[in-house]
């Protein structure tokens, strides 16, 4: 998952992606401190930031400062008495709230990444501050009036293509966004946005609070029948971490509740983490999201219908690559019947499995794992217990990196003289083929109390040019993988290894930037395409060429055998069924809820119900996320947008038959994707970059045979 920032970003404004409340406990921000780091020059190596100097009560007072030196700059811009030029209004807007932008980098990243209660205290406060100061920012009208007149004579201005990107993205982000209401209008529309950002951030925290609310605390060896030697060791470290010494304790993390569900012989038990985990915001306790996704649901119907649209999918895909919410829904539902057929297969062979055991009845949702990884045994003579020794994450780390030097000739030395937000990251200076320095790299795999679950990448620095000089990227990669404990090293399942390789391919997106602008350069992309490179990159993870290089046992070093390979390519589209039904109706139940044109707020299990019916979605089969915890869409930046897996699927299928075609390292294929997509950011129109690339528009044919639908 990418962190995508909306417009207001670049502009200074940082919205609430997931604000995260902990266990950990700290005091909520104080005022100014005599020093404050976040508002002086950063003495550190590459300009990273100086972690270890940076306190709670430094935000707020940064962020108060911040934005006052932001509203001077765009008050300048705006009183400007020379004539609008491209230079002194779009420029100048470009380059304007840099120290926001850097100081909302840091607290957003660490927010999500390594957070406390006093963190938590903070967003809660800056989320209306900086939704008004953004809507300040776009809904200045002698602003907007300078950016009216550089716009309407465009086609005078000779700019290069890159500046005449930056003029049409900057003229979007205030149309779109309400420049050109009327005062009573504009009022309205704050009032909204500040709303809406409160509620995402209480969203956000009402889901953490209550996933870290339960535990499965298991206290009789019987309890752990079907478990794995690493599973039980790794709960008994969970419980001791809880002062539960004796006992076993699986939570909702994944690396915890998923091996649960797939070996543990305990039906009982089963069910009742899954249904823990399903009912995550909807307890109708003190941490409910019901009402507060509602709310927002219907604010966003209030916004779109503000800005000119019928709904606030319309508005959301105005920008994509798919223009209309119809072009969204026509990919889904070209899946869908497809990917339901093969999981209404999949459902009877579990449910026959499950009576030939001598249970009556039918196959429940907590059962699935459990008889889908059975039958991967069976059938394939695999399971995550045979392949993990193979993957030790240091090892797998090494084997990403190899494969980007061998496509485009960038290497990684770790740092450690670098400032570190914590004691899992590690640090790697990153440089081209040319020796230059490429970019920072931060990774932090493991999952603890201060980190929110997922994986995903986050941009602390965008690249850019200022004053001719580039400025490298600093870039965050970040994940939930299973820890290591006294006996063994991190040992990752292959779903994790594809997960590393995902969040390494959106990493790659932002270090190879090669653009002027900041607004334009990285993942600065629309939400459709910007899944894109971070798809084709795990197509690599599996590729026999590149697992050879690191899948090797950490017992022996190994290397992973030819017929282990073989299998794990032979199970490639096993449960495939389950996977694309269960992405499929997460889409489709995002694209319903933002497809609303009535402001009404909605009972959220009946307009669930309602979707299932309607979708002929299988009981046996739980949408991937269910509303009440579907942070993608009402705690982060996915809004209308989860369908941008799928559509960026398709993207990297096709793309990566084209390396399939000349050898999957095939050096001058990596050169023309880095040229053509991986460096331009934002700076093109993204379907004109694809084609650059293929000679073509992209074919959903290689997505059907991937996904075994054909």
């Amino acid at each position: 998952m990418k962190h995508i920032l909306p417009v207001l970003f670049l502009l200074g404004v940082v919205p609430i992606l997931v604000a995260l409340p902990q266990r950990t406990t700290a005091k909520p921000a104080a005022r100014p401190a005599a020093q404050n780091p976040l508002l002086e020059a950063w003495n550190t190596p590459f300009g990273v930031p100086p972690f270890e100097r940076i306190r709670n009560e430094h935000y707020a007072p940064a962020f108060e400062e911040a934005m006052k030196r932001h509203l001077t700059e765009i008050d300048a811009i705006a009183d400007n008495p020379q004539a609008p030029t491209f230079a002194n209004t779009i420029e100048a807007l470009e380059a304007s709230g840099a120290l926001l932008t850097r100081i909302s980098s840091v607290f957003f990243a660490l927010n999500s990444a390594d957070t406390d209660d006093g963190k938590d205290a903070i967003a809660q406060e800056m989320a209306p501050k900086l939704s008004a100061h953004g809507d300040a920012v776009l809904l200045n009208d002698k602003l907007f009036k300078r950016i009216k007149a550089v716009w309407e004579k465009r086609d005078t201005l000779k700019l290069t293509a890159e500046q005449a990107m930056l003029l049409r993205r900057t003229w979007k982000d205030f149309t779109r966004n309400g420049a050109d209401l009327s005062p009573e209008n504009k009022g309205e529309l704050t009032k909204i946005n500040k709303e809406i950002s409160s509620l995402t951030t209480q969203f956000g925290q009402n889901l953490l609070k209550d996933s870290n609310a339960y535990l499965l605390v298991l206290d009789k060896k019987e309890d752990l029948a079907g478990l794995t030697g690493d599973i039980i060791t790794a709960s008994a470290q969970a419980a001791r971490e809880h002062k539960l010494d004796g006992k076993w304790i699986f939570t909702l993390d994944k690396p915890s509740w998923i091996p649960f569900l797939q070996y543990s012989t305990r039906r009982d038990l089963r069910e009742k983490i899954y249904t823990a985990y399903t009912k995550r915001g909807d307890n109708d306790n003190a941490f409910d999201n019901k009402k507060v996704l509602a709310r927002i649901a219907s604010l966003r119907v209030r916004k779109a219908n503000l800005l000119g649209f019928p709904t606030y999918a319309a508005w959301v895909l105005d920008d994509n690559m798919a223009k209309t919410p119809q072009d969204a829904y026509d990919l889904l539902n070209r899946l869908w019947p497809r990917a339901l057929a093969k999981a209404k297969e999949d459902a009877a062979a579990f449910k026959a499995k499950l009576n030939g055991s001598g249970i009556p009845g039918d196959l429940k949702p907590s059962d699935w794992w459990f008889y889908a990884e059975r039958q991967r045994k069976e059938k394939y003579a695999l399971d995550d217990e045979t392949l993990k020794p193979y993957f030790k994450l240091e090892n797998v780390i090494a084997g990403a990196f190899d494969t980007a030097t061998k496509l485009y000739g960038i290497t990684f030395v770790e740092r450690m003289d670098v400032p570190k937000y914590h004691p899992d990251v590690r640090v790697f200076e990153v440089r081209d083929a040319d020796g230059s320095v490429r970019g920072i790299l931060y990774t932090d795999y493991f999952p603890r109390a201060s980190k929110r679950a997922g994986a995903w990448m986050d941009e602390v620095r965008k690249q850019s040019r200022r004053n001719g000089k580039n400025v490298i990227p600093v870039i965050f990669n970040v994940g939930n993988f299973t820890k290591p404990t006294a006996e063994k090293p991190s040992l990752l399942t292959f779903e994790e290894v594809e997960t590393l390789f995902h969040e390494f391919g959106h990493a790659l997106h932002g270090l190879l930037s090669d653009c002027t602008y900041e607004r334009l350069s990285g993942t600065a992309v629309p939400t459709d395409f910007v899944e894109f490179p971070s798809q084709i990159n795990e197509n690599w993870a599996s590729s026999p060429e590149v697992l050879k290089t690191y899948a090797k046992h950490y017992k022996t070093g190994e290397p992973i055998p030819a017929d282990l390979i073989e299998k794990l390519r032979k199970a490639s589209l096993f449960n495939q069924g389950f996977m694309v039904t269960e992405l499929l109706a997460a889409a489709l139940l995002d694209l319903d809820w933002h497809s609303l044109k009535d402001p009404k707020e909605m009972d959220v299990n009946a307009f669930e119900k309602a979707f299932l019916d309607r979708t002929g979605m299988i009981p046996e089969i739980i949408p991937r996320y269910r509303s009440t915890y579907f942070a993608h869409i009402f705690s982060g930046d996915y809004g209308a947008g989860y369908y941008s897996y799928l559509w960026a699927e398709v993207l990297a299928a096709d793309a990566f038959q084209a390396f399939k075609e000349k050898g999957v390292l095939d050096p001058a294929t990596a050169a023309a994707f880095r040229q053509c997509i991986l460096s331009r950011g934002g700076t093109e129109d993204t379907m004109d970059m694809f084609v650059k690339f293929r000679g073509r528009k992209p074919s959903i044919d290689p997505l059907l045979k991937r996904r075994g639908l054909q």
